[in-house]
């Protein structure tokens, strides 16, 4: 696992006057979606349920300063069950894990909480109903990425990785009459329709899945930005590095207008060269990202003279999922008040 970064201090924001009104457009939705809420949660009620240490294997979802919490509670971040100790429990993150994975935490004797996004759960069944019927799946997503590969331990012989656009026009297949595309759920919206637009001229019978794959929070999150981006100077996406649809939200505001666009960790990752001449600042977050460091990067905004904060929102977001089913009780066997994963979403 990567080291936790400590946020560092800097000297603050400086209020610099620029031609026009500072302001800041707050995108929204934003932030936590159900499934990172209800993924986070059920470590937190592990915890609670079990003591620590309770093992997760990779980042249950992908944002620092959440997995910097979860550890110093008590969770331990594996990279593969083959480190746990036998008998223990281990939650499997948001992502999603192969059929492979889960036989090794089986064969160790391991108690595994499945936090799968249902989302994800429900492109892991696609791959296993169209292998069934024998089709060809060309799976639209960024090869070794958690989420892909665990889709991909479905089907391993019928599966094959489309990474971008321009993969779609050399990839090969055995039947073009059985072909059949899937994608990860947190893609750029535009591009995953490009590579389908693209397959489709190769493969004229390839078939769409059932429904959409690309998550409703991911592409909520999109839509927000787009509407943010015509109109800013610079966009700041709060999100890590590895957060796939934190570093599509940042291509996402430079394709639809923004002039600049970040992504930053913390607030303290804010330059003050990226504020020079900038009336208005865009503010968005990925979906595995707490509220309060958003809040902390308007603080710090503030501080430079953007006060004005009006919000851009373009969705209404309710949804929320069942924990994973060992969870949903409390030690006394009486159905907890937390059985349905639901914080405050923005």
């Amino acid at each position: 696992m990567p080291v936790p970064r400590v946020p560092r201090r800097r000297e603050r924001l400086q209020d610099i006057p620029v031609q026009g009104q500072k302001r800041v457009l707050l995108a929204s939705p934003r932030g936590y979606c159900a499934g990172v809420d209800r993924a986070v949660i059920a470590v937190e009620k592990a915890l609670e349920r079990y003591g620590a240490p309770v093992y997760v294997r990779k980042q249950i979802v992908h944002n620092i300063h959440v997995v910097t919490e979860l550890e110093q509670r008590g969770a331990v971040f594996v990279e593969e069950v083959d480190e746990v100790p036998e008998g223990a429990h281990v939650v499997f993150s948001a992502h999603g894990v192969s059929p492979a994975v889960v036989n090794a935490a089986s064969d160790r004797g391991l108690r595994a909480i499945d936090a799968t996004c249902p989302l994800v759960t429900k492109v892991h069944r696609e791959a296993v109903r169209f292998a069934r019927d024998d089709f060809e799946i060309l799976l639209i997503g960024h090869e070794g990425h958690e989420e892909v590969e665990g889709t991909a331990g479905e089907a391993p012989d019928h599966v094959t990785v489309v990474n971008s656009p321009d993969e779609a026009d050399t990839i090969e297949v055995r039947d073009p009459s059985k072909v059949v595309w899937l994608s990860q759920t947190t893609l750029s919206v535009d591009e995953t329709m490009e590579t389908v637009r693209r397959l489709r001229d190769r493969f004229p019978q390839l078939q769409d899945p059932p429904s959409d794959d690309i998550c409703y929070a991911t592409q909520n999150r999109q839509v927000a930005i787009k509407k943010v981006a015509k109109d800013a100077d610079l966009v700041i996406v709060v999100g890590s590095a590895n957060s796939s649809n934190s570093v599509r939200l940042v291509e996402v505001a430079l394709e639809y207008g923004a002039k600049a666009a970040y992504r930053v960790d913390y607030a303290d990752e804010i330059d003050q060269a990226w504020l020079e001449g900038v009336e208005t600042v865009g503010v968005t977050s990925g979906a595995s990202v707490p509220e309060v460091l958003v809040q902390e990067v308007l603080a710090d905004l503030a501080g430079a003279g953007y006060r004005d904060v009006e919000e851009v929102r373009t969705a209404e977001e309710d949804l929320m999922f069942s924990l994973p089913k060992e969870l949903r009780q409390d030690a006394a066997g009486k159905r907890d008040d937390r059985a349905l994963g639901g914080r405050g979403r923005a």
